[in-house]
């Protein structure tokens, strides 16, 4: 027998639900199966979006769906909540009324009855009602941001959601073998490890996020970049405090992951690196970069690529084999030089004659000072051309400092065998490849390859001439 009650669907949504239990959704759902029930009619369909801020202007899947429902002729009346689930942008609400006007379409809240909007008056209390929504919604935004400014200057910490990995259900309490992670993986990123191969790793050792899921590289490279591992406020991405909860790692060592992590050069393809120098290869005729490309019989070679988009001469072709080997243990004999021990002994920060200095103190007085500078302009206390004049100074040595760190965050793969380069021998067919790429990269800075010598069909080491780092 076919039902002749009046239909309606239901629409629930909450905008935050991090751990994606659905209680809120499911209060609404419920609420209105029974306002229905009362009123005698038949849900015929439930539409529900789960953690989406109608504020945020985020995609709200559910939402379109609906939509697409009533135009359709599917879905006869709206059964929601309150009005503001279905809407908190005035955009949106008119969108609907064009949606449901033309097809008669009511929609009802539980908490406030009939909203009309095939009628002038309905349409009226709609945009009033959503009007109001907006504002509350501008309001707790200011609100929420004002709190979240003042906690992050006094290296407070926010709260909320998933605790953090590292950290026990307080927040502030180390957790022993998830900080141990972290420190692993810190040392390991630091020492020249892929994001990458070390996800899997610890993947393949049954070790696992704090949700209980899989590491993934986006997730791992969060957790790394983040200032709270080293006991660090941080807001809108820059380190604005001391924080008062336990650090995992030092100030310093996330100083030279954020270098590192955030470098522009550096290699974020998903394609797995099967060549030790790509990217440290020039051309001895064109100065363009060597490329991998094998031959036919897949032996490996580094060749100057010409063609659509490739910027090369065609002239350089050389076998990778010989060729990594030959850098390989030039960097070996590299590693034992005074030169490159003398880098390494000179203070962390720049100039020798500054002893003690460090480059990450720096880094954060001049940021400190450069906030100050701006705030002072924005008082009137100095003039546009005073603030030029003093910004320029400040700027320099910011960029003096990130660049100290990116050379200490380079050495840190080599620091470990510097005067001993007998030890990284016996270790370097143990190093996966992104380690030996790092080691590579941290003392050599590229390799000219030149032309090859006609009827030659050995390796000649007289075609590479290396350059270095230090």
């Amino acid at each position: 027998m076919i039902s002749t009650s009046p239909a309606a669907a239901i629409y629930a949504r909450i905008s935050s639900d991090p751990e994606h239990e659905q209680l809120g959704v499911g209060r609404q759902l419920a609420d209105c199966r029974a306002f229905a029930g009362r009123k005698g009619w038949q849900v015929t369909g439930e539409y529900v979006d789960n953690d989406i801020s109608a504020w945020s202007g985020k995609l709200r899947p559910q939402y379109r769906q609906l939509l697409d429902d009533i135009r359709d002729g599917i879905v006869p009346r709206v059964l929601v909540w309150h009005l503001d689930r279905l809407h908190r942008h005035p955009r949106e609400l008119e969108e609907y009324i064009e949606v449901c006007e033309p097809r008669g379409v009511p929609t009802v809240a539980c908490v406030s009855g009939d909203i009309d909007l095939s009628t002038a008056d309905g349409r009226l209390i709609a945009r009033i009602l959503g009007a109001v929504a907006r504002k509350e919604s501008d309001d707790k935004s200011r609100r929420i941001r004002r709190k979240h400014e003042e906690l992050a200057q006094a290296g407070a910490m926010a709260g909320g959601g998933t605790r953090p990995y590292g950290y026990q259900p307080d927040r502030r309490t180390i957790e022993p073998a998830e900080a141990a992670t972290v420190r692993e993986a810190a040392g390991r990123i630091l020492a020249g490890d892929s994001l990458r191969s070390l996800a899997t790793d610890l993947n393949d050792r049954g070790i696992r996020t704090v949700t209980g899921r899989p590491w993934t590289v986006s997730v791992l490279r969060r957790i790394l970049l983040s200032a709270r591992i080293s006991g660090q406020r941080e807001h809108h991405g820059e380190i604005t405090a001391p924080g008062d909860w336990q650090a995992i790692i030092s100030p310093d060592e996330t100083a030279r992951l954020r270098a590192l992590l955030t470098d522009p050069a550096r290699r974020t393809n998903r394609t797995p690196r099967s060549y030790l120098l790509t990217g440290l290869l020039r051309c001895g005729v064109c100065e363009a970069p060597l490329v991998a490309r094998p031959r036919g019989d897949r032996t490996r070679r580094y060749v100057c690529a010409k063609g659509p988009g490739l910027p090369g001469c065609g002239g350089i072709a050389i076998i990778a084999d010989p060729l990594e080997r030959f850098i390989v243990e030039a960097v070996l004999y590299r590693l034992d030089s005074p030169a490159l021990a003398a880098v390494l002994a000179r203070p962390a920060g720049g100039a020798p004659d500054e002893p003690g200095g460090s480059a990450q103190t720096e880094l954060e007085a001049s940021s400190r000072e450069l906030e100050q500078l701006a705030a002072a302009w924005g008082e009137r206390q100095i003039t546009w051309p005073e603030y030029l004049a003093a910004r320029k100074p400040i700027e320099a040595r910011i960029g003096s400092a990130k660049a100290t760190l990116a050379r200490q965050t380079r050495l840190t793969a080599v620091a470990p065998y510097i005067g001993d380069s007998t030890l990284l021998r016996e270790r370097w067919s143990t190093l996966n490849l992104a380690r030996q790429r790092a080691v590579v990269a941290a003392v050599l800075d590229r390799a000219i390859v030149r032309r090859a010598i006609r009827g030659r069909t050995t390796f000649d080491e007289s075609r590479v001439e290396p350059f270095w780092r230090v």
